[in-house]
């Protein structure tokens, strides 16, 4: 089997809530996703989606998607996709760094080997390890009683996992913290995110003010260095993300003790063989994750369904449902949230198949 083509899709996914917010003052309203069609001589085509949160969260931007494709395609053409190590060694000497362009092709290679399988990825991946999973509902960045009022809105829809955008003017975020902290149940669970807004001495702050809550602190500043140093300095449980981008950082963090929880970002990492290394690492060391993306529509939720779902629940600490969050259904057979779970298909691969009105026009085509 080889590959033959490779069509590149860019989908806008408008907001069912109008606007996401995070730290630092960023938002976006409408996310320019990428979709990713791989074909081969034998017939079968695998789907995989890329959707970065905007410029300035990752180093990584949406049209740097399509334009890492572009590098990537003439080293693809010809190749076995269902030789998912060799692709990502190709890739990798092919283009260095940019692991967010490579995921897609990754994914899709996954989504073509449980077609010829006729297995679905989680299978690939370990097995069923659970049924479903939990999910967690992000909150938006705005002022204590909203985001509250929401909380209350989402925990009746049956989210019992909540992570807070924080990462603004520290006396804000205790506000936030304290006000959304006081709606929940006690079994409720609580995420202060800061996506690295604060500097060390804000977040010193924060946690200090808020050391009497049931809540999780979550990458409170830029750096590695930074947070670990606020970690040090708080009882409250850890969770590090934007830093843990690699196997490499995952060991030191682990090694170090940098954390509790990690957040496990599939296409930060390059897509799912890589990120089924860093699970299977985190799971040998008793380290819980959050199995998400950094955003997506239909596709992206199914690949983040397969990986949850192989995933033991008491390493799973919550998974997303990122196609709950937008208005455009791109693929049908995607997972949908039941009170605040979700499982992945048993369809040969990632068991979601593309609308192709929904799609539109290709906006590239390397064969």
């Amino acid at each position: 089997m080889k590959i033959t083509a490779l069509t590149v899709y860019q989908v806008d996914l408008p907001l069912r809530e109008g606007r996401y917010a995070w730290s630092n003052g960023n938002y976006i309203d409408v996310f320019d996703s990428t979709v990713l069609e791989i074909e081969t001589d034998a017939g079968v085509t695998g789907y995989a989606e890329c959707c970065p949160l905007g410029s300035a969260y990752l180093p990584s931007f949406a049209r740097g998607v399509r334009a890492g494709l572009e590098e990537l395609a003439p080293h693809l053409i010809g190749l076995d996709p269902r030789n998912t190590n060799g692709i990502n060694r190709v890739m990798d000497a092919g283009l260095r760094g940019h692991p967010y362009a490579k995921a897609p092709v990754d994914i899709a290679c996954w989504d073509i080997l449980g077609k010829v399988c006729d297995l679905p990825v989680y299978m690939l991946l370990g097995g069923a390890a659970q049924d479903d999973v939990a999910l967690y509902r992000a909150i938006s960045q705005e002022d204590p009683e909203t985001m509250a009022r929401k909380i209350e809105g989402y925990a009746a829809e049956g989210y019992t996992k909540f992570q807070l955008k924080v990462g603004g003017n520290a006396d804000e975020d205790i506000a936030r913290i304290r006000a959304t902290r006081a709606v929940l149940k006690p079994s409720d669970l609580l995420v202060a995110d800061a996506n690295t807004g604060w500097t060390r001495h804000e977040a010193a702050r924060v946690v200090a003010a808020v050391a009497d809550l049931d809540v999780y602190i979550e990458q409170p500043c830029l750096s590695y260095e930074e947070s670990v140093s606020i970690r040090r300095r708080t009882g409250l449980p850890f969770v590090m993300d934007e830093v843990i981008d690699t196997p490499a950082t995952l060991v030191r963090g682990i090694a170090e003790d940098a954390m509790d929880v990690i957040n496990l970002k599939i296409s930060k990492v390059g897509g799912l063989t890589k990120a089924r290394l860093m699970r299977d690492l985190c799971v040998a060391h008793g380290i819980p994750m959050t199995i998400e993306d950094t955003w997506g529509g239909d596709i992206t939720t199914a690949t983040i369904a397969h990986l949850a779902r192989s995933t033991p629940e008491e390493f799973t600490f919550s998974a997303t449902d990122f196609n709950s969050y937008g208005t455009v259904t791109i693929a049908e057979g995607a997972p949908t949230r039941i009170n605040g779970r979700m499982t992945a298909s048993d369809a040969p691969g990632l068991g979601v198949t593309p609308i192709k009105e929904a799609l539109g026009q290709p906006v590239a085509r390397y064969s």
